[in-house]
């Protein structure tokens, strides 16, 4: 799935705010893709596992196929970042 310079936007202007799991997941294909400037599966997972915390069936299927491309350390460093991003929301 390609996305507008538009759309990149929206996304990452949402995660600034108050973002939808939609909102995430689509971050995650961004970055899946190498549509963030370099395909980063970590920070695809990333996105990918807290849009599933937000209830996104969609995500869990690509964090699966995401993940299926990682070793362990990188699956343990996109926890680790999802769980910093969360500690910094109220």
């Amino acid at each position: 799935m390609a996305f507008t310079d538009v759309e990149t936007a929206q996304v990452h202007d949402a995660v600034k705010m108050d973002p939808t799991g939609d909102d995430l997941c689509k971050l995650g294909l961004l970055y899946s893709t190498g549509q963030c400037g370099v395909i980063d599966y970590i920070e695809a997972h990333k996105w990918f596992n807290l849009a599933s915390l937000m209830g996104s069936d969609t995500a869990k299927y690509y964090r699966s196929e995401v993940a299926a491309e990682m070793d362990g350390d990188q699956l343990a460093a996109a926890l680790t970042a999802a769980r910093e991003w969360l500690s910094t929301r109220h």
